[in-house]
């Protein structure tokens, strides 16, 4: 059965190595035969989070910006992957803005069951993406039907192209075979 597949990347580079994560999982669900659809953060409007919480009863944020097409989007996904590079021992600052920002989903009927996250940083010790990953199992906890399925980490890379051959590009389109 075909699925829609939203992917979130997250990096403001362009040709970016957790860009090319992305790309590598969306070969692998399209050539699975589902729907898939790539979000680039970079230059896209995205305000912070106010904490109003008039999302929770209107469903939708009062602040008119980019966020509010791409929540849109998430919320009408079967399955959703985010792709980050670790800064600081976290995910980007633009991804966890989204991820405040799709806070209109909380309490309404999201279609996603599976959320992937896809992560790149210079540092390659497995502990690296440690911080990245509680900070989206966290989101993803607020939302009981869905579960963080697999996390790919490709750690050692940090300047453009350097994912270029890497095991974790075919384990990411493995993956997206896999949706």
């Amino acid at each position: 059965m075909s699925k829609k597949v939203v992917i979130v990347s997250s990096s403001l580079r362009k040709n970016s190595n957790s860009e090319a994560l992305a790309m590598a999982f969306a070969d692998g669900a399209k050539a699975a035969g589902h729907e898939v659809e790539q979000i680039s953060l970079r230059g896209k409007e995205i305000k912070f989070c106010q904490g109003c919480l008039a999302c929770q009863k209107t469903m939708q944020c009062v602040l008119n910006d980019e966020a509010n097409g791409i929540v849109e989007k998430m919320g009408q996904a079967d399955v959703l992957v985010f792709a980050t590079p670790v800064y600081y021992y976290g995910m980007s600052g633009q991804l966890k803005t989204l991820l405040d920002r799709a806070n209109p989903l909380f309490p309404a009927d999201y279609r996603f069951r599976e959320v992937y996250l896809l992560v790149t940083a210079a540092e390659d010790e497995a502990e690296t993406v440690t911080g990245t990953r509680i900070g989206v199992q966290g989101w993803v906890d607020c939302f009981a039907r869905a579960k963080l399925k697999e996390t790919i980490f490709c750690g050692g890379v940090t300047g453009t192209g350097e994912i270029v051959g890497n095991a974790a590009l075919e384990k990411a389109r493995q993956a997206g075979m896999q949706v």
